[in-house]
């Protein structure tokens, strides 16, 4: 499912903006600061979620606008969605399906969309969060369900810490049901996440060795069989702490470069793979490229439709043979896949597709 046309309204750098593209590739070119990855950050909203800047919604909208803003889409066959604000509620988002009102989750239903920006180039070296976030994110794409536990936990777990704060003493009939409810989504997160987790890394052991790392991919940290038991027994624990201290949003995603295996101290033979962050910035960022690329093909053989991809600044330190290679493997998936670069030289040999120039808040047909 591609996008045919984008229509943005006091969006970030954009007061009004209309892009119509064609399936396949839609590359933007442009300065610095032009505008580039506020286009990618619209689209990325056609999805569940806060984007691909994690941002508020009171921050995407045009500082010296009214106080909303708004991102339509025509998808292939005449689908109609959209999303955006409106003042006096600048964080009240709301979504419209073909002139309808919906719910966030239900973009699911329509589109898969994934993305890598320059910021995710530290993935692998800073905090377990970031990483938590970009596997839920693959995890949606896969089963849009799990966007709904997500925010239940969260909800439920935000209420739990809440009142075991409460100098009182908590409500225990209260904090028996919101335990529950955390239960409940969170052993629903954690079994998704293994599911996705284990075909992801299936479908990159059987990849061949080529111009991306084959990533080894795994979870560590909380492990937990029985959420409800393990919250009531932390309790006091959790209390002290300010903060609950099991359950999913302790989880890590581990990932590992297969293609350098490490010495085993125990065996001392050669297994496993080097830990991401032990790789350099290059090897790092060809490891997240050929994750994404292995869950598009994924997401495309379970959803039965190719996902929406957008890479920011991609090309730009890739050397001419992988660019090449990278082209050609993101034409084999078949989907519409939006690149931003600051050079049109950088997409040269990219073959047929929509290519834009960004300036000044315009977008333009080369």
């Amino acid at each position: 499912m591609s996008v045919t046309r984008l229509i943005l309204t006091d969006f970030r750098s954009y007061d009004a903006a209309t892009i119509d593209a064609a399936p396949g590739f839609v590359v933007l070119t442009g300065e610095n600061g032009a505008g580039k990855t506020n286009v990618l950050e619209a689209l990325s909203l056609l999805s569940p979620g806060r984007g691909l800047r994690g941002a508020t919604l009171s921050e995407m909208a045009r500082s010296d606008g009214p106080g909303g803003f708004a991102v339509a889409a025509r998808l292939a066959g005449d689908i109609e969605i959209g999303t955006g604000t409106a003042a006096p509620a600048p964080e009240r988002r709301q979504v419209r399906i073909n002139g309808a009102g919906a719910s966030a989750a239900s973009l699911s239903e329509w589109l898969s969309v994934l993305w890598l920006t320059p910021a995710m180039d530290r993935l692998f070296s800073e905090g377990a969060s970031g990483r938590r976030r970009f596997l839920d994110r693959l995890v949606l794409a896969l089963e849009p369900g799990h966007g709904h536990h997500s925010a239940r936990y969260e909800a439920a777990m935000r209420a739990r810490n809440k009142l075991l704060a409460e100098p009182e003493g908590a409500d225990a009939t209260w904090l028996s049901a919101l335990e529950a409810g955390m239960a409940e989504h969170g052993e629903a997160i954690a079994i998704a996440r293994e599911r996705a987790v284990a075909a992801l890394a299936g479908r990159l052991a059987d990849q061949p060795e080529g111009p991306f790392a084959r990533a080894g991919l795994a979870l560590e940290g909380w492990r937990g069989i029985d959420l409800g038991a393990e919250l009531l027994a932390s309790r006091g624990r959790d209390a002290a702490a300010g903060r609950t201290l099991a359950g999913p949003h302790r989880t890590d995603l581990a990932v590992t470069h297969l293609g350098k295996p490490v010495l085993s101290r125990a065996t001392g033979a050669l297994e496993g793979g080097q830990p991401a962050d032990r790789c350099s910035t290059g090897e790092q960022k060809a490891l997240l490229l050929g994750i994404v690329l292995a869950h598009a093909d994924l997401v495309a053989e379970r959803a039965g439709r190719p996902p929406l991809l957008l890479l920011d600044e991609v090309a730009a330190h890739l050397d001419p043979v992988r660019r090449t290679a990278l082209f050609d493997r993101l034409a084999a998936t078949g989907g519409q896949v939006w690149m931003t670069g600051t050079e049109p030289a950088l997409f040269d040999g990219i073959g047929a597709g929509t290519i834009l120039t960004v300036c000044g808040g315009r977008v333009e047909t080369m």
